[in-house]
């Protein structure tokens, strides 16, 4: 949720901090706050996004070479200046930033408040900060070893950074169960929720696993631990992507960004795991763990948001292709509902951040269960890619605009792959129909490309419904979920409800919805279902609603119905979602510039869900 950035070196501090604060506020910006060592403690924070913090920030104060800063995503207490963090401890002498919860912060501050402590924010931060300083005190020791022990009396989520007055060289880092990555320069350090305001000065870093924390300092020694007291050494990876990857690249915004970089997003999830010509495919964790796999009993697909829809596609394609039972689980509701699962499972665990809480929760408790994990995710060192057994990373980029568009694309080319190695290993179809699909995959990218060209055909459709109150998404088959996709595209950044349905459940309660005022978005690309769609238009039609179709280049039928005809490139029904869910995207993006709404940054909403 959250965004942290710490800096300790030989550098100012405050301007890699604000910047790498203005690069994390997609995942949070109620409010936003520095601490920086001058040398005394000196505290700015803002209810707001970075920008207003920078206008209260005293510019003859800023000069540091060691600080913390934060963007808030509200979990304890409204957002306000008083709740913005970073928070101090009673003493004035510990500073902190978090992102998580603490759960048991209710007990421990009534503990705390008896002992004579006060606090002046509704949050838990401001009780782990006092709870570290009593610890301190109290057991008269080293603060990494308070902020070690004080961690173990809590329950929660957390990554924290830990700012001591008394100590200018040393910044203390620790996580558990939100990512917290530690950059690695020349007797300099950088800490930050994600690798994005790390790359610009070094491509060396450190993930931090569960339940460890850091103690960095300024001559360039830093040492990790767990939080039982135990030394770990961790290999320094090198960052994949570049800076320009994060920036704009000219586009207005980055959810434009990457919806236009959709193509080549595809074409590095697929490069090296297929060949067309030569007919093979080859997914790594797939052979590593092929027996298991292949003679599982079922395979259960566990995500959240957009990943769930991708994960609804999965269960087309695996039964489709595959024959092997499917289910697909909210991992929020799975990890609670005590499901049935054994060691002749497979889960597939789908995260663009491999960092979701309610999925990590889902694979800890599959795994308990001797279920085999294969985790698909875009960040490599994240929390789920570690937790699995096995897995597959989409390649999809650094994805900065709240709302997933290439993560989705690129969710869906990787488990086509999977449903396609695991139909040729199963021999559930022939070799001539997986051939047929390698190719169809291999041109999907240029068929992307000339959907996009449909741009400005959108845009007039979305001036004609922006003022809309409801819209409705529909589609049947593979298609059923783009709806759900489209529709929740829809709501996020442009606040307008919206709902996806399979075509056929119209009749079955929305119907009673349709009026003048409706628009329709219609998914009309199966050939499988094509006349049952016709009647669905018609039905539609007859109720005055506003019709919206998405159709293969050349359709007559549906275009004498519809008011608005969308056409795409035609392509395999299997492979449809890759395509029809671009126009969608399109439409919910152009929808919500033109009510006014932040699309890369949607309100109460932030990138990675890391607390439940």
């Amino acid at each position: 949720m959250c965004g942290i950035v710490g800096y300790i070196g030989r550098k100012e501090a405050y301007p890699i901090i604000i910047k790498g604060l203005k690069r994390l506020e997609y995942r949070g910006y109620d409010s936003a706050g520095v601490a920086l060592l001058h040398p005394e403690m000196v505290i700015f924070k803002k209810a707001g996004k970075v920008v207003d913090l920078e206008k209260v920030a005293d510019p003859t104060k800023t000069s540091a070479t060691i600080g913390i800063g934060h963007t808030r995503w509200a979990t304890h207490g409204e957002p306000n200046d008083r709740n913005a963090h970073p928070h101090l401890s009673n003493s004035g002498k510990l500073a902190i930033i978090h992102n998580g919860i603490i759960e048991n912060y209710a007990s421990i501050k009534e503990e705390l408040i008896k002992r004579g402590y006060h606090f002046d924010s509704d949050t838990d931060t401001e009780v782990l900060v006092n709870l570290i300083e009593e610890v301190q005190k109290k057991e008269n020791t080293t603060l990494d070893n308070a902020v070690r022990i004080a961690l173990n009396e809590v329950v929660g989520a957390y990554a924290i950074v830990v700012l001591n007055i008394d100590n200018p060289d040393q910044l203390i880092a620790a996580r558990k169960g939100s990512p917290l990555v530690l950059g690695i320069g020349e007797k300099e350090f950088f800490i930050a929720s994600d690798a994005s305001p790390i790359i610009e000065y070094t491509k060396n870093v450190v993930y931090l696993d569960d339940q460890e924390y850091a103690v960095l300092n300024r001559d360039g020694s830093y040492s990790i631990k767990t939080l039982g007291n135990v030394e770990k050494s961790h290999e320094i990876q090198k960052l994949e992507f570049s800076l320009e990857m994060i920036e704009k690249g000219g586009f207005e915004h980055f959810m434009l960004k990457e919806i236009y970089e959709q193509p080549k997003a595809i074409e590095d999830s697929l490069r090296g795991r297929m060949n067309a010509s030569q007919g093979w495919i080859k997914m790594g964790g797939l052979t590593e763990y092929s027996n298991k796999i292949l003679s599982a009993d079922r395979f259960i697909i566990t995500a959240c948001g957009t990943s769930w829809h991708s994960g609804l596609i999965g269960e087309y394609l695996i039964e489709e292709l595959a024959r092997i039972p499917v289910e697909v689980e909210y991992a929020s509701e799975f990890r609670y509902r005590n499901p049935i699962i054994d060691e002749k499972d497979v889960v597939l665990a789908i995260s663009q951040s491999g960092e979701t809480a309610d999925t990590l929760a889902a694979i800890e408790l599959a795994k308990e269960r001797q279920a085999l994990i294969y985790g698909i995710c875009n960040v490599i060192g994240s929390s789920i890619a570690r937790a699995s057994h096995a897995g597959s990373y989409t390649h999809a980029g650094p994805e900065i605009g709240v709302a997933s568009t290439k993560a989705f694309s690129t969710q869906v080319s990787i488990i086509t792959l999977i449903a396609l190695q695991l139909a040729e290993k199963k021999g559930t179809i022939p070799a001539s129909r997986v051939r047929q699909l390698l190719f169809e995959l291999e041109g999907i990218s240029k068929k992307i490309e000339e959907t996009l060209l449909v741009d400005a055909q959108v845009k007039e459709i979305a001036a004609i419904y922006k003022d809309a109150s409801n819209f409705l998404y529909l589609g049947r088959g593979v298609n059923f979920p783009v709806a759900l996709e489209g529709a929740l595209k829809l709501k996020e950044i442009s606040y307008i409800h919206a709902e996806g349905y399979p075509a056929a459940e119209m009749k079955h309660g929305p119907i009673a919805l349709i009026d003048e005022n409706m628009p329709v978005v219609f998914l009309a690309t199966n050939k499988s279902a094509y006349e049952k769609i016709v009647s669905n238009v018609q039905e539609v039609k007859a109720r005055k609603g506003k019709i919206i179709a998405v159709v293969h280049k050349g359709d007559t039928h549906i275009r004498s119905l519809a008011d608005h005809i969308i056409e795409v490139p035609e392509t395999d029904e299997i492979l449809s979602p890759l395509i029809t869910i671009v126009p969608l995207q399109m439409l919910a993006y152009h929808i919500a510039i033109m009510r006014g709404c932040n699309v890369d940054q949607p309100r109460n909403l932030a990138k990675s869900v890391t607390v439940e």
